[in-house]
């Protein structure tokens, strides 16, 4: 998995604000279904809300391109069972520009 993409998932897993935050340039972006979520602010909202206290088991890298990948990942925040969905990180450097997060 590409680094950005584990940091990402291992501040889910240890339900670390920072470190989520911090996976994604300043000006980075989070397209999570039909919504936009831009910047460290609105990321640290976002997550504070909606992704902390859930649990996010990657179960198989879809897709690899020389900028980012797509994984298949199985999502359950908090007191649910959870879904599929798709990740799709673009990064630049050694951290996250774009997130896509799609029902798989």
């Amino acid at each position: 998995m590409l680094p950005a993409a584990q940091v990402y998932v291992d501040a889910v897993g240890r339900r670390d604000l920072d470190g989520l935050v911090n996976a994604f340039h300043t000006d980075g972006r989070i397209v999570d279904v039909s919504r936009t979520i831009t910047g460290h602010d609105a990321i640290r909202a976002w997550a504070r809300n909606e992704v902390i206290g859930g649990t996010l088991q990657v179960l198989e890298i879809v897709e690899r391109r020389p900028n980012g990948q797509k994984l298949l990942v199985r999502w359950a925040p908090a007191g649910s069972e959870g879904w599929r969905a798709h990740y799709d990180f673009t990064v630049r450097g050694d951290r996250i520009s774009v997130a896509e997060l799609q029902y798989a």
